[in-house]
């Protein structure tokens, strides 16, 4: 998103329509991967599966960087050995079509293998977190993992446009896929279980299973999660408790993928920064997301601890409380008028509101489901987020350049400024709507001990 609309885009033709699609279908491919990649995950165990997760999506981030090589190729008929030498031959061919249709396809290409990757991420983490901490510390837990997100993309502007103008946007890809292959060095050698982790004493392993001792106290019986137990997707889809995570995930991961994508686009079309210009303010959009670290984990402990409710309940509350802060992003257009820092401001406020929300609903699955089922049910939810992402990326890439091409005026915006107030509003009460779905269809906390 950092590179598109200065590097990419002009070297290949692309409008706003061929970025969705390629954006749309990352997000297809990756509801899909989700779908299988919690199986997966569930099959292979923490360890090994998060580690084939993040082999392959190093892999796809740097088959990103030789599409120019290939496209010169194709297209051109010039197989370059150089990064500048695919430009050039590219630059050289008359039919514009065929450079955007070799592009996008190879572009499409790299997302899937990505994607696939990427699909691994969440249903290893939230299995790990599931692993190492019991219930009423899981939200924090997650608010911190969901936090690397948020410093990537905080260091992001402030390194990816200046690698891809000093070298290239090619060597912002490579360089982003070697530091994947490093991370797996690090994940083999320090992940473990718990209870076959050396660094974790008795009392800490005694903190992490206080749950399944309450459950043995209250008389529930705790069973073997780890004994080779595996959930089909028509035991999961019977649960309602399924259905409502994944319809939260459906109606808000969206809002996420679309700031992720097209906040830089929307500073360069709207306010007419560049990619180096735009750095300090998409910096500062993450910066303020950060708040989700403190937010995510203090507000349902509160209401835990203080309020006495059952996680569940804590949980929903203090989702309630988050679904309400994406509303002011119905503010960032008209505050836009006085200074280009006041929707930077709000957006930033609508993504830490977005990272509480999803630190929250992840962990709902890991409060209501056993061990043995979160990573499928972390899958089919991410699918489901996957989804709702294709949707809103692809439809705002159409939006985009019908609201420019006709000049459409809607609620005192002209052009492309409507399109981005249309997403705008949809963004704005995802949350709202998403919760009351959720509300209604697990109105209370309902432990779920065998699928």
């Amino acid at each position: 998103s950092l590179t598109w609309a200065d590097f990419i885009a002009p070297e290949f033709h692309w409008t706003n329509s061929d970025y969705g699609t390629v954006s749309g279908l990352f997000s297809l491919f990756y509801a899909i991967s989700m779908l299988f990649a919690g199986k997966f995950v569930d099959r292979l165990d923490t360890k090994k599966g998060y580690l084939w997760a993040i082999g392959i999506w190093s892999v796809g981030a740097i088959m990103h960087a030789f599409c120019g090589l290939l496209t010169s190729g194709i297209a051109a008929g010039e197989w370059a050995t150089s990064f500048a030498g695919a430009r050039e031959a590219i630059g050289t061919v008359g039919d514009i079509s065929m450079v955007v249709s070799v592009s996008v396809t190879l572009f499409v290409f790299a997302r899937l293998v990505l994607a696939i990757g990427e699909a691994g991420n969440f249903p290893a983490a939230i299995k790990a977190t599931a692993e190492y901490f019991p219930k009423k510390d899981r939200a924090f837990a997650t608010s911190f993992f969901n936090a690397g997100a948020q410093i990537g993309a905080l260091i992001a502007p402030l390194t990816i446009p200046f690698i891809a103008r000093a070298w290239g946007w090619e060597m912002a890809f490579i360089i982003i896929g070697a530091l994947g292959f490093v991370w797996m060095g690090v994940w083999v050698f320090v992940y473990e279980k718990p209870e076959k982790n050396k660094r974790v004493n008795h009392a800490e392993l005694a903190y992490i299973n206080q749950d399944e001792v309450a459950e043995i106290a209250a008389g529930q019986v705790v069973k073997d999660e780890d004994a080779g137990k595996k959930v089909t997707f028509r035991q999961a889809f019977r649960h309602k408790q399924t259905w409502s995570f994944a319809i939260g995930k459906f109606l808000t991961d969206g809002v996420w993928w679309f700031l992720l994508f097209w906040i830089p686009a929307y500073l360069s079309a709207v306010y007419g920064l560049d990619s180096t210009q735009s750095a300090p303010h998409v910096f500062t959009v993450y910066a303020i997301s950060m708040l989700s670290v403190f937010a995510a984990g203090y507000f349902p402990a509160y209401f835990m601890r203080k309020k006495k409710m059952d996680p569940y309940q804590g949980r929903m509350r203090a989702m309630l409380l988050f679904a309400v802060f994406p509303v002011l992003i119905l503010f960032a257009q008209p505050l836009g008028r006085i200074s280009v820092w006041l929707p930077v401001i709000i957006i930033g406020i609508a993504a830490a509101a977005h990272q509480s929300w999803s630190a929250n609903i992840f962990t709902t699955v890991s409060d209501m489901f056993p061990k043995y089922a979160v990573g499928t049910i972390t899958g089919i939810g991410g699918m489901a987020g996957g989804i709702g992402s294709y949707l809103i990326n692809q439809g705002s890439g159409v939006l985009f350049d019908f609201t420019e091409r006709t000049s459409l005026k809607f609620a005192g915006f002209e052009g492309i400024e409507s399109g981005y107030f249309i997403i705008f509003i949809i963004c704005a009460f995802a949350y709202l709507i998403g919760w009351s779905i959720m509300k209604a269809l697990v109105p209370k906390y309902e432990l779920i001990t065998e699928m």
